[in-house]
């Protein structure tokens, strides 16, 4: 053996091997090798911040047998991911095996075998600033855990717990709660109404009375930016009801018909931020969920690293791309000149490609018989993306028809209908959008239409909504607030310390996240916010570069944070609100709230702790079981992952993942009362 290769994985280092000889040992560390303690801070601030990094316990018979080879080998190759923490860890390594001389680093961005010989034929040396910057934002994170936590003790419950960038993000989704709580709806009305010549009919919308458009916008400034509601100026059923009847009386003449073609471009391939976002939207995954299948994907040599924000694409796969294309669906498919991608976020970096699949030639059916089918349907969507990319703009031809009024009254009106077609679908073909054509009948400049039927919608305003896992990852990344590689795990770990609960893929805060919430706004307002974090989340990208030295960047957090936590000691307890009920207690006959603890909500005395009577919660929906009519309950599995399950098991099995999955079933019964989570309200207690 004259070489010994380190990776993270084991799936990693069977895959390599694959691709290497019997001079090579390929061998796996499992992840980091050293780690902070868990029993203390671990950071010695009055020394420059210094990490007290430990070997991680687990892994001493481990790294024993790396030293062992290490001894006997020529080289050894540090082959670890080519991000920050890939970096840490292979420095780590190489801090617990010594033999420096022996030490090469190597890095690449998709494990195929001209990949990984090609890093073998250059290595380099390990790049400190990119291990600053990991260690630096370890550092950072840890202190404020450390530090914020236990005031969370003291000031609203024991057991609670306080991150960096989680905090903001905790702050954007209960902000957005309470913009939704004090948005005032408003009716308003549209009118459409149904004209016809000989060639068809076609829906035609009012939009203007008397030269003057109906449509009015009105903007609000939410936490994290602008929202636009778009309503008209007919408010009320009487006006709506007067233009209605007014209409009837008139003429109708095409005033305009004017066509246009309009092209559509594909899309760059997937970074980290977009594949979550995307596999959100279609598949319903978690980031987490998303995560765990692109990294096996990637150890599996099927598609490039999948911790990037970059959209480049090297210029061997647009030529695979393009041969394939015009393989698959001729010349016509395919642009003039390659396209050329660069990302639009400010230091992108960490990759330098997006996610794309290593082999074009390898489909969905390939990859679901060897690892999956959920495996299968994100290669397919990372697959379809990546290559679309490289195909021709779809073109689509839309049509305008506006049409004037004449007779009647003064008043004049001013209407219009909008249709479009796909003429050439393009790169479409391979990855289909949410297109519908709207064929309209011919119509020509002047001549007269029919009125067969008119009418008023009611409307109302609707409220900024609430996020899902897709937009809330998508203004994390807008305003720079963590890595794109840290989205999954910052959102996880909300949900895991129920501050905010998933309620119909919506997220939805808890009492307990809103108390933790207030108190840091209160307590910590520049540091619990959108342009601290993001200003600290440059200075990292700033030490990864090489413009900054981190030590120096901690110290200037350091110090006004020091204070902060002092000042916070003396700030007044936050309690945590409960949620009423009708609910009487069995043993003193108190009425009973609903309190969230660790493990979510319970039933409860409201007299605690003077009677501590509980029992268990049973979140109802208004629906019954198609199998045996039993009520259906929200149930969770054993990693706490929500599903809707008969009250009658384990006598029913009947479960669902979506109530949209149960509606469908065809369940005559329906209980017409609301469950008593969505009429319960808050009170502090």
């Amino acid at each position: 053996m004259k070489y010994l290769v380190i990776v993270e994985s084991p799936t990693k280092a069977r895959t390599i091997s694959k691709f290497l000889g019997k001079d090579y040992n390929i061998k796996f560390s499992m992840g980091h090798v050293m780690d902070l303690p868990k029993s203390n801070m671990g950071i010695d601030i009055e020394h420059n911040f210094r990490p007290l990094y430990q070997v991680i316990v687990d892994k001493k018979k481990l790294i024993a047998e790396l030293k062992t080879l290490a001894k006997s080998a020529e080289r050894i190759i540090l082959a670890t991911d080519p991000d920050r923490e890939g970096e840490a860890i292979a420095s780590h390594i190489a801090d617990v095996l010594g033999s420096k001389s022996k030490l090469q680093r190597i890095a690449f961005h998709e494990i195929t075998e001209s990949a990984v010989k090609e890093a073998l034929q250059n290595p380099r040396e390990i790049d400190t600033n990119l291990v600053n910057a990991q260690t630096a934002r370890r550092v950072l994170d840890r202190l404020v855990g450390y530090e914020l936590s236990p005031l969370l003790w003291k000031k609203v419950r024991r057991g609670l717990s306080a991150g960096r960038v989680q905090s903001v993000a905790l702050r954007l989704i209960i902000q957005r709660e309470r913009e939704i709580e004090k948005f005032a709806k408003e009716n308003y009305f549209t009118v459409q109404a149904l004209l016809s010549n000989k060639q068809g009919k076609a829906e035609f919308e009012l939009l203007e009375i008397n030269n003057e458009k109906i449509e009015a916008k009105e903007k609000f400034e939410l936490y994290d930016g602008e929202y636009n509601v778009t309503k008209t100026i007919i408010d009320n059923q009487k006006k709506a009801e007067e233009i209605v009847n007014d209409l009837k009386t008139k003429a109708f003449t095409v005033a305009d018909v004017s066509q246009k073609q309009t092209k559509r471009s594909p899309a760059p391939p997937f970074t980290t931020s977009t594949l979550q976002q995307d596999a959100s939207r279609r598949f319903g995954f978690s980031g987490k969920r998303t995560m765990s299948l692109a990294q096996k994907l990637y150890e599996e040599g099927f598609i490039t690293y999948h911790r990037t924000d970059s959209v480049a694409i090297s210029s061997t796969a647009i030529t695979q791309f393009r041969n394939y294309v015009e393989r698959e669906y001729g010349s016509s498919y395919l642009p003039e000149k390659q396209r050329i991608f660069s990302a639009k976020q400010k230091n992108a970096q960490e990759a330098h490609e997006g996610i794309r699949p290593t082999k074009v030639n390898e489909s969905q059916l390939i990859i679901e018989r060897q690892v999956g089918k959920d495996y299968g349907r994100l290669y397919d969507l990372i697959w379809r993306r990546a290559v679309a990319s490289q195909m021709a703009e779809a073109i689509i031809e839309s049509t305008s028809v506006m049409v004037n009024t004449t007779r009647g009254s003064e008043n004049t009106y001013k209407l219009r209908a909008s249709g479009s077609v796909l003429v050439f679908d393009g790169f479409l073909r391979l990855n289909p959008q949410a297109l519908k054509d709207t064929q309209l009948p011919k119509f020509l400049a002047k001549e007269q239409l029919n009125l067969q039927d008119i009418r008023a919608d009611a409307h109302e305003t609707l409220p900024p909504p609430r996020y899902n896992e897709a937009s809330i990852i998508a203004t994390l990344e807008e305003k720079g607030i963590g890595r794109p590689s840290t989205y999954a795990s910052i959102i996880s770990t909300l949900v895991e310390r129920s501050y905010v609960e998933r309620i119909e893929r919506k997220f939805v805060p808890t009492p307990i996240g809103i108390s933790v919430n207030d108190f840091l706004v209160a307590n910590f307002s520049t540091i619990d916010d959108i342009p601290f974090t993001a200003s600290m989340e440059e200075e990292l990208d700033d030490v990864a570069s090489g413009k900054k030295e981190w030590v120096e960047m901690m110290n200037d957090f350091y110090t006004p944070f020091e204070k902060a936590i002092g000042d916070a000691e003396d700030s007044d307890r936050v309690k945590i609100a409960t949620e009423e009920t009708d609910e009487k207690c069995p043993e003193c006959g108190a009425s009973l709230v609903i309190r969230h603890g660790k493990f979510g909500k319970f039933f409860s005395c409201s007299t605690f702790p003077d009677c501590k009577f509980t029992k268990a919660y049973v979140e109802e929906t208004n629906l019954l079981c198609p199998k045996d009519g039993g009520k259906i309950i929200v149930r969770k599995t054993r990693k706490g992952r929500k599903f809707y399950g008969c009250s009658n098991y384990p006598k029913c099995d009947f479960a669902a993942w979506k109530l949209e999955d149960i509606k469908d079933k065809s369940n005559p019964k329906t209980e017409k009362e609301k469950p008593k989570s969505e009429t319960s309200k808050l009170v502090i207690n």
